[in-house]
């Protein structure tokens, strides 16, 4: 099953659609997409515009505004901003690690091993881990029901016809919401944070029962407090 393909895709979308709304053109997208997210939108600045030429991500931004289901009409906004593809989480997490290690006053052991400082097979091993964060964060606030499982499944085969993945997707949409599961997805440090930060971005901290999974998820992954806070802090910073 290969995934980094995919879910550099998905990330990138986000950054699409911001790159559509600084050209004017906002309005044009989707309503079923990432469309309704940008209203909330600081503008195209952060780390949303660290890649360059995110090229065309129609069908992405369709199968993330389905994962993203009723949040589409919520505050979610700037978080748009940081879907830069994989290689902006890897830097998001590096540079966390890096600050909440100075705040330690330690100096690292070794350095944190970001899937943006990884080779290839280690990077697919990292995206498996963020894709099954990412579809147990949509169902986060119970939205996932059948038929939007099989719109959302839909969205994926256009994508990418990969029979494995479809099988993978089917079965991650239909277990129940475990962070317990999820986290054990984690097989490194750096993966754990890698896969809260995916989390983050997707989840409405001002519901209860999503901000309640996000916690709940944090302390499976096993992140310190200290990592925890300044992983959401990146994360903000990045949506401005």
């Amino acid at each position: 099953m290969n995934t980094r393909g995919l879910l550099d895709q998905l990330l990138k979308s986000g950054q699409d659609m911001l790159q559509n709304k600084a050209g004017g053109s906002q309005n044009k997208t989707s309503s079923g997409g990432l469309g309704g997210l940008l209203g909330g939108s600081g503008g195209s600045g952060g780390l949303g515009s660290l890649l360059s030429g995110a090229g065309g991500g129609a069908l992405a931004a369709g199968a993330m505004g389905l994962l993203l289901g009723s949040k589409k009409a919520r505050n979610v906004g700037g978080k748009v901003a940081l879907y830069g593809g994989l290689a902006a989480l890897g830097v998001i997490a590096y540079k966390a690690y890096g600050n909440w290690q100075s705040q330690q006053g330690s100096a690292p052991k070794t350095e944190p091993q970001t899937l943006d400082r990884l080779p290839p097979a280690q990077v697919e091993l990292h995206s498996q881990a963020i894709l099954k964060a990412l579809v147990a964060a949509a169902k986060a606030d119970g939205h996932v029901d059948e038929r939007e499982r099989a719109l959302i499944e839909g969205e994926f085969t256009k994508l990418d016809n990969d029979q494995e993945l479809q099988q993978w997707l089917h079965a991650e949409l239909s277990k129940p919401l475990d962070p317990t599961e999820v986290a054990r997805a984690a097989s490194t440090p750096e993966m754990a944070a890698e896969m809260y930060i995916a989390s983050v971005m997707l989840v409405d901290e001002e519901s209860f029962m999503e901000k309640s999974y996000l916690d709940e998820l944090a302390r499976q992954l096993k992140l310190e407090p200290g990592l925890k806070a300044e992983l959401e802090k990146q994360v903000r910073q990045a949506s401005i």
